[in-house]
């Protein structure tokens, strides 16, 4: 599971071309599912982001987490992430999960979120999406569940 997260002081969404969800500060999550992700690679990603200090504290340094500054949580599916761009001018997306799969546990990574008390909004699985957003930093980290 491959997972792009940006600090963002503001962020929307639009699900083929319908507005969907804004939100203010946070954090975007551009979630990919690759092959044979099961809910332990999850669990993983979900600790990561909801655990990882990448706000800032009354000093200036990245020392709080989302959980911490009481944030909101946009997460997008993005199978785009599982590219392999080694070989030709065309992405290989071979490492992506099958739809199916892929979409099981997106929908559960959003329903664990919202367990641990996080403000979730998201996208739809699938869908033509246009995401805005203000990176705040600007700050992006990639979260990998498999070394």
């Amino acid at each position: 599971m491959r997972a792009l997260i940006q600090r963002v002081s503001g962020a929307s969404i639009r699900v083929d071309g319908v507005p969907g969800a804004s939100m203010s500060g946070g954090l975007v999550l551009l979630l990919c599912v690759e092959r044979g992700d099961t809910d332990s690679n999850l669990e993983y990603v979900l600790r990561k982001v909801i655990s990882l200090r990448v706000f800032d504290d009354a000093d200036g340094r990245m020392n709080l987490s989302l959980r911490d500054v009481d944030g909101s949580l946009l997460v997008v599916s993005q199978f785009t992430l599982a590219s392999d761009c080694r070989k030709g001018n065309r992405p290989s997306f071979d490492m992506a999960a099958p739809p199916e799969a892929a979409n099981a546990l997106y929908e559960r990574f959003i329903e664990r979120v919202q367990q641990e008390g996080i403000q979730t909004f998201s996208g739809v699985f699938g869908a033509h999406m246009q995401v805005t957003l203000t990176n705040d930093g600007p700050v992006t980290f990639m979260i990998e569940s498999r070394g």
